[in-house]
């Protein structure tokens, strides 16, 4: 392995021992969003060599069920995915993956760019399936790793404007430099409605599309309040430790493939 990313779950799973009913009972090592070089392959691999620098995709089915047969694989019950209790990660000097789940990287893809492509497939998803596309207004809930990689996608792929918002000062400073058009300090004592008003007054519509990477049922209910007669709200981070209510409820469900369309 050259370079693996460190996730908001890596850290959750290290301070918590657990994410809602993964729980980890032995010692397990760390990581998902990973690259690395080949050093050795099976006899029936033939797309890869040694000297191959790679990205792994973290999830890889274990049989072929109803979830595999319809591409949706990520959702079966008995996914293995890296890092996830029992199973062990990609942090360590050498690691063993299925050869169909490594992805040759271009020359001009460092390693640690391409430890990154995990995260960003993530946003590039979220945006494929709200539909963004040439002059789409979206609004991104959450100014962290996946909410900053969402912007990007939204960016790439024609989005006319970006509204981006987050408690942290640093964080939005660092989504206008990648290209969001307004950014929005959320207050802890704001209200969700108030909050979904002051997009709409930024944007001088309701957006098309909503992305919810903060897993707090507050910025779930202003992705969905500002967006009310569209209803194309994405939901990408588990709920938080100790939410409950309809969005945790909603997320939970979906935590095996990250992602909830509303």
């Amino acid at each position: 392995m050259h370079s693996v990313g460190i996730c908001g779950s890596d850290v959750h799973f290290w301070q918590h021992g657990r994410i809602g009913d993964y729980v980890v009972k032995n010692p397990m090592v760390l990581g998902h969003e990973a690259s690395g070089r080949v050093v050795k392959v099976g006899s029936e691999v033939k797309h890869l060599k040694p000297g191959d620098r790679v990205a792994i995709e973290p999830g890889v089915p274990r049989e072929v069920d109803e979830f595999f047969k319809t591409g949706h694989y990520n959702l079966s019950p008995s996914v293995f995915f890296c890092a996830t209790p029992p199973d062990d990660g990609s942090l360590c000097r050498y690691y063993k993956h299925s050869a169909s789940f490594c992805y040759k990287l271009p020359d001009n893809v460092t390693f640690e760019e391409g430890a990154l492509v995990e995260p960003l497939s993530v946003g590039i998803h979220a945006c494929r399936r709200g539909g963004v596309t040439l002059g789409s207004t979206v609004l991104i809930c959450g100014a962290g790793p996946i909410g900053l990689v969402s912007l990007l996608a939204a960016k790439a792929m024609g989005a006319a404007q970006v509204v981006i918002s987050d408690l942290s000062e640093k964080r939005l400073e660092m989504a206008k430099e990648l290209g969001a058009d307004f950014s929005v300090t959320v207050q802890r004592e704001d209200s969700s409605r108030d909050l979904a008003k002051k997009v709409e007054s930024l944007l001088g519509e309701q957006p098309h599309v909503a992305i919810e990477c903060t897993g707090v049922e507050a910025s779930a209910q202003v992705a969905i309040y500002v967006i009310v007669t569209m209803l194309k709200v994405h939901l990408l981070q588990g709920a938080k430790e100790g939410r409950e209510g309809g969005a945790a409820k909603m997320s939970d469900g979906a935590q095996a493939g990250e992602q909830a369309a509303v």
